[in-house]
């Protein structure tokens, strides 16, 4: 399993916070420039329907790409992947402010380089998911976690916002923020001082392509808890990206405009950020498998109430009140996650399980907006509702068995510290963060 990496508080504390500011960087630009790109190419008189095929042509390159990318991470080139691809994202974003400020680029233009950025982010993304376990001690997977979450939260937030006021001043300028963002990235990560790469049992040549992707598909298989984590967060975040989409369509329908939307995102996102804010704490003092549960029930009515909301500050409301819980979730989920994984397959399943979210992600905007032109959003709404309450039963059927450690039986405390059943020298080491360390 996952070996803790033996380095001083100190630089344990600096090298997770150039890596935090590297991804929150990251998502800053890339929230500021996503929110505009589709303004840009509008104005450049591209119709709805060209808008809408390129974010899923550019959606579905980030996905191909990822796994494999996740291979050449987990073989010694993490560091270099994740330097390189920001720094070719940022020729991408650079290339789109050239055009834009100097003339009007063309739509074919356009589609390239923003299909190359998120190529490149897909790589980056996929060399990141192996870095935590050299920067971060596992005791304190949780807290680091948490900070990841809040930073992705954050710029959610203010990207978007960022962008808005950026664009209008000239319409360039929120891509040159994100292509500035990424070469921050890649100094960050540059500056790291720890070994990136993964440990290797051998020296002898690496196996077939083929037979590394597959392994990392073939851990996700045969670890009944990482099964667990593919099932529901696919399941939950495909639900919740059709709810969300169900919900614009039903303002819209209401007579809303754009601003009504605004509020929602607004709301949703500052949840979001008091929920990362929270998790450490509940990750603590709650159980594992209790967290998962009651969040699962949690957004049964949620997506129930969505069914008859009227005003955008409702929808607001209710999508904030899951935004609130998921950050506990996905803290326990993937601390466990990552403590579970041996350290040459982090990239690889990560990926992995990314990806089915990513799948689930893609196909729920056009399945919702299906479901909405044939049954009506109340409908589509109460569709999602039942297919949370399933995913509500699994959880509460399976979760507690999923969060036992494999080496326990029946009678064991299923409370411990997570990862403690992996490492037997880790409950020796939990103690208070030292100062220094990430908090």
């Amino acid at each position: 399993m996952t070996a803790a990496r033996r380095t001083s508080p100190g630089r344990q504390s600096r090298d997770f916070w150039l890596y935090w500011s590297a991804g929150t960087s990251d998502a800053l630009g890339t929230q500021a420039s996503g929110l505009v790109l589709p303004l840009l190419l509008l104005g450049l008189g591209s119709s709805p329907g060209t808008v809408g095929v390129l974010a899923s042509v550019s959606a579905i390159g980030g996905l191909l790409a990822g796994p494999p990318a996740s291979v050449l991470a987990d073989r010694r080139w993490r560091r270099q992947m994740m330097v390189g691809s920001a720094l070719v994202a940022a020729g991408a974003m650079g290339a789109i402010a050239a055009a834009a400020a100097w003339g009007r680029p063309s739509l074919l233009f356009l589609c390239s380089a923003a299909l190359v950025e998120r190529v490149a982010t897909a790589c980056y993304e996929a060399a990141a998911r192996g870095t935590l376990v050299t920067v971060v001690a596992p005791v304190h997977y949780p807290r680091a976690i948490a900070r990841l979450e809040a930073g992705e939260q954050g710029a959610l937030v203010a990207g978007p916002a960022l962008g808005g006021l950026l664009f209008p001043l000239a319409r360039w300028l929120p891509f040159l923020m994100d292509a500035l963002s990424y070469v921050f990235s890649a100094l960050c990560i540059r500056a790291i001082r720890a070994d990136l790469n993964p440990h290797q049992k051998s020296e002898e040549s690496p196996p077939r392509f083929t037979a590394e992707f597959l392994a990392g598909l073939h851990f996700v298989r045969n670890e009944s808890f990482l099964r667990f984590v593919l099932l529901w967060t696919a399941g939950v975040n495909g639900l919740l990206t059709a709810l969300y989409y169900g919900a614009v369509f039903s303002i819209r329908g209401h007579g809303s405009g754009t601003a009504s939307t605004g509020l929602v995102l607004a709301l949703s996102g500052a949840a979001g950020l008091v929920g990362a804010a929270a998790a450490p704490r509940l990750a603590r003092r709650i159980p594992a498998a209790r967290i998962v549960i009651a969040a699962s029930w949690t957004m049964v009515p949620v997506a129930a109430g969505l069914a008859f909301a009227t005003h955008a500050w409702v929808y607001g409301l209710l999508l904030g009140s899951v935004s609130l819980t998921v950050p506990a979730v996905a803290v326990v989920l993937h601390s466990r996650a990552v403590l579970v994984t041996p350290d040459q397959l982090q990239s690889r399943v990560g990926t992995a399980l990314d990806t089915a979210c990513g799948v689930a992600s893609v196909l729920a905007p056009a399945t919702a907006g299906l479901l909405t032109d044939h049954i009506g959003s109340t409908a589509t709404a109460l569709v999602c509702a039942a297919g949370l309450a399933l995913l509500a039963a699994y959880a509460t059927a399976t979760a507690a068995r999923r969060f036992l450690p494999s080496d326990h039986g029946p009678g064991d405390d299923v409370d411990r510290e997570p990862g403690a059943d992996h490492d037997p020298d880790l409950l020796s080491r939990t103690q208070p963060l030292e100062a220094g360390e990430p908090s």
